[in-house]
């Protein structure tokens, strides 16, 4: 395998792996371990160029700097991208040898499920490294991490209805989802629960279908058209970047609150959400519950699910406060919660 090095700023470690024998093509991104190791999903997508994977895994492991120290995990900030059609590279072969290019890092970086990978994969990568997390219960991990990032979501989501609205309580409100993959289906089996009114889309049939057998008054329309959709909250659950120059003038929405990475083109668009006041809730906050139940994983005594959830029923908290400080500095909700989050870095720094 051929491993390069890139130097970028701001970043403390950046590599390129290619193995011509498994047809691996992956990037690693380290930005920061001031509060401990790195940790960050590893997700598999075809990107259409190496430029494009490169520019996701520097904006998604920063965003996992942010999300760890806000959830005070006791990590730091990382994330790996494999090139190519999940399809293809899913295959134990490929995912081994991902595995020894995170070894080659030695546990700077420890890696967990993400998008398009499941534990079954991770269980290869964890025949070439010691760090992985995430595997299942009987390995002595905390398994699949999408319904506990999906709680934390949903415990976002009416922590927002409070803040806009006055009351938490989701009964008679519309959410436009957007994706639904294994997190979306668990927000929208607890807000359905509540009494919610949901509209989604998907590019996956098969997702789709999955929603529809469960719960037939979901209504799907065109990905193209969910920006359009009259609602209470836009939920991003795919792709980052989807709130952007093309996309926010066409947001019906008071709240824009999902599991999405990165849902900001722009630190500038959060500037904008605010003056069409629409309350944004910062992804890294709201999005941390995976984070939090693998970080439990490292606590004494290994993996504990009550002491997980304990954690993740503070997201809510943890959004008020960014709320707060965002009402008393006049600034975006998520510029507020950057500045909390590079606080607490400062400060481990500083001691």
């Amino acid at each position: 395998m051929k491993i390069s090095e890139l130097k970028i700023d701001d970043y403390e470690k950046v590599i390129h792996g290619v193995d011509e024998q498994t047809g691996l093509n992956a990037f690693i991104g380290v930005h920061c371990t001031t509060l401990g190791p790195a940790l960050g999903g590893l997700r598999i997508w075809p990107y259409e160029r190496e430029e494009d994977a490169l520019t996701d895994v520097l904006r998604l492991s920063k965003g996992m700097t942010y999300k760890s120290a806000i959830a005070r995990t006791g990590l730091g900030g990382g994330k790996s991208v494999v090139i190519g059609d999940p399809k293809v590279v899913r295959n134990p072969d490929t995912m081994r040898a991902m595995g020894r290019l995170i070894d080659s890092l030695g546990g700077l970086y420890i890696t967990a499920e993400d998008v398009n990978t499941r534990i079954e994969d991770l269980e290869h990568v964890r025949e070439e490294t010691r760090w992985v997390t995430g595997l299942s219960l009987e390995r002595g991990g905390s398994g699949n991490p999408s319904p506990y990032t999906g709680r934390g979501v949903y415990l976002g989501i009416k922590a927002c209805f409070e803040e806009v609205y006055g009351s938490g309580d989701p009964a008679g409100r519309h959410i436009a989802i957007q994706g639904a993959g294994s997190v979306a289906q668990t927000v929208i089996d607890l807000l359905l629960a509540d009494g919610a009114r949901v509209t989604a889309c998907d590019i996956n049939p098969e997702r789709i279908a999955q929603v529809k057998a469960k719960h037939p008054e979901v209504v799907f329309v065109d990905s193209k058209e969910i920006y359009d959709v009259d609602c209470d909250v836009f939920s991003p659950h795919a792709l980052g970047a989807v709130v952007n120059d093309q996309t926010i003038d066409r947001l019906r929405c008071r709240i824009v609150a999902g599991a999405a990475n990165n849902q900001l083109a722009e630190l500038h668009h959060d500037d904008l959400l605010k003056e069409r006041g629409i309350l944004y809730a910062p992804d890294f906050v709201i999005n941390a519950g995976g984070i939090i139940n693998v970080s439990v994983e490292f606590h004494p005594g290994g993996y504990d699910e009550k002491v997980a959830l304990e954690k993740i029923g503070h997201i809510d908290d943890a959004l008020k406060s960014t709320f707060a400080k965002a009402r008393a500095e006049n600034v975006g909700t998520g510029r507020a919660a950057i500045d909390v989050a590079k606080q607490i870095i400062a400060e481990a720094k500083a001691k």
